[in-house]
């Protein structure tokens, strides 16, 4: 490991320790899983290139009627489950992954399901979606105002 020194304000520090003191770890430690952790939250931001037609076409054509058919979210999960797909949130919206290795595979708006589309017909968010903002916003409804 590299060594590296900087300069932190002496209430940073103080609450460093007592982190530390209080997890039995120490302060190298504390700094080293806070740094991973923001690495691994920001490496979820980045997003996925376009999946290619090829790849889509195969799996829009498993998971088409899933899509059509569900009447709420657990009614897609369990059918994309049952044909080896998983739903996670991706950015604003959802992408489909291999429910047993978890790799990406596409964004559900790739297959013609984006994510306003589904919370309109749900009448609410994937479970655990942090962008419940969304809904809000698709149930703007325009004021028309004449002059």
């Amino acid at each position: 490991m590299d060594s590296v020194s900087f300069k932190l304000p002496r209430d940073v520090v103080a609450r460093l320790e007592s982190l530390a003191r209080d997890e039995d770890v120490s302060v190298g430690q504390i700094i080293r899983l806070a740094i991973e952790r923001d690495f691994h939250r920001r490496d979820g931001f980045k997003s996925h290139p376009r999946t290619t037609e090829t790849l889509l076409a195969p799996i829009r054509t498993k998971v088409r009627d899933d899509f059509l058919n569900a009447e709420d979210w657990g009614a897609l999960k369990t059918g994309l489950i049952d044909k080896g797909f998983s739903l996670r949130e991706a950015g604003g919206g959802l992408a489909l992954h291999d429910a047993i290795t978890g790799r990406f595979l596409c964004r559900t708006s790739e297959l013609g399901f984006g994510y306003p589309t589904l919370l309109r017909r749900f009448k609410g968010p994937f479970p655990g979606h942090s962008h419940t903002w969304l809904l809000d916003r698709i149930r703007e409804v325009p004021i028309y105002v004449r002059a």
